[in-house]
C-alpha cells in the first residue's frame, strides 16, 4: 500500500487592511473568482504566496525596520504588501528619504505594475528602483499565524498582517482573482456569512472575531503586539455534540471551535 506524500505547507501572508469609521473598525475584504482553486468564492483579506524575487539581492535595502528579522520574515512582509497593491492598489510604501507614505494620488500612477507584479513578469525590486520607494514595513503588525491541517491537497504556513489602511489610497479589487470587495464591520461580515450572503472559511471567521474584540484600529494594534504569537494548526476532534475543528485555547481567540457539517 503506498503511503499518501506529505504536502509541504506554502509559506503565505496576508494582511489586513483597518479603518475606524462611523460603524466603527472596518476591515477591507475581496471575493475570490469561483474559478480560483482555493477558498473559491470566499470573502477574504488579501494576501498570497511569497514570491523568490521577495527577497531577492537589493529588496532589504529597500525595506524599512526590517534590520534584524530572517530572510523568511523579510519573505513574509514584503509579500504582504506586494499582495495588497497588486491584489487592491494600496501601496504601504514611502518615497526615499521621506516619513511619509506614498499619495493615493501617485499610487494610482504606479497601477500599470500591479498586473507585471501579479504575474511574476517583474519583481517587487524593479518597481521599487525605477520609483525610488522603500516599502514600509515598519506599519506591519504581527496579527496571527495559521498552517493549513494535514491530509489537505493545499496547505499554506499563513502569517497574517495588520496595519491601519492609508486614508487617501483608494482599495479596489483586481477584477482577475478578485470579484468584488468592501469595507467591513465585524458584525456585518458575520451576518453575511450566516445568512449565506458570503462564505467566509473557517480561519477568516476566526480572525475576524480575534479582530472584533478591539473597538478601534489602535486597540487591536495594541492588543496583538502585546501578545505571544501562538502558531494554529486546526484539529478536527469528534465529541458527543458532533465534530469540531478546534484551535488552541491559549491562543487569544474568543471562540476556539466551530461544528462541522
Amino acid at each position: 500500500m503506498t503511503t499518501p506524500k506529505e504536502v509541504m505547507p506554502v509559506p503565505a501572508a496576508t494582511v489586513l487592511l483597518c479603518r475606524d469609521s462611523d460603524k466603527g473598525l472596518e476591515v477591507f475584504m475581496v471575493v475570490r473568482h469561483h474559478q480560483i482553486d482555493f477558498a473559491t468564492g470566499a470573502l477574504v483579506f488579501p494576501g498570497g504566496k511569497t514570491a523568490k524575487r521577495d527577497t531577492e539581492k537589493g529588496v532589504r535595502e529597500r525595506c524599512q525596520g526590517v534590520n534584524g528579522i530572517s530572510d523568511e520574515t523579510l519573505a513574509l512582509q514584503v509579500a504582504s504588501i506586494r499582495e495588497a497593491f497588486e491584489e487592491v492598489g494600496v501601496l504601504l510604501a514611502r518615497p526615499a528619504g521621506s516619513d511619509q507614505l506614498i499619495e493615493g494620488t501617485r499610487v494610482l500612477d504606479l497601477d500599470h505594475y500591479r498586473e507585471p507584479l501579479s504575474k511574476d513578469d517583474i519583481g517587487i525590486l524593479e518597481m521599487l528602483e525605477k520609483e525610488d520607494l522603500v516599502l514600509a514595513c515598519d506599519l506591519l503588525n504581527h496579527f496571527s499565524h495559521w498552517v493549513t491541517p494535514e491530509g489537505l491537497p493545499k496547505r499554506f504556513d499563513t502569517h497574517f498582517y495588520i496595519v491601519e489602511a492609508p486614508a487617501d489610497h483608494l482599495a479596489v479589487h483586481d477584477g482577475g482573482e478578485l470579484v468584488d470587495s468592501v469595507w467591513i464591520t465585524v458584525d456585518d461580515a458575520m451576518k453575511g456569512s450566516e445568512s449565506g450572503k458570503y462564505t467566509v472559511i473557517f480561519p477568516t471567521k476566526m480572525n475576524l472575531l480575534k479582530l472584533g474584540s478591539d473597538a478601534t484600529v489602535q486597540e487591536a494594534i495594541d492588543t496583538v503586539n502585546a501578545e505571544t504569537t501562538v502558531t494554529i494548526l486546526p484539529v478536527m476532534v469528534k465529541t458527543e455534540e458532533g465534530a469540531f475543528l478546534t484551535i488552541p485555547e491559549d491562543a487569544g481567540y474568543p471562540v476556539t471551535r466551530e461544528k462541522v457539517g
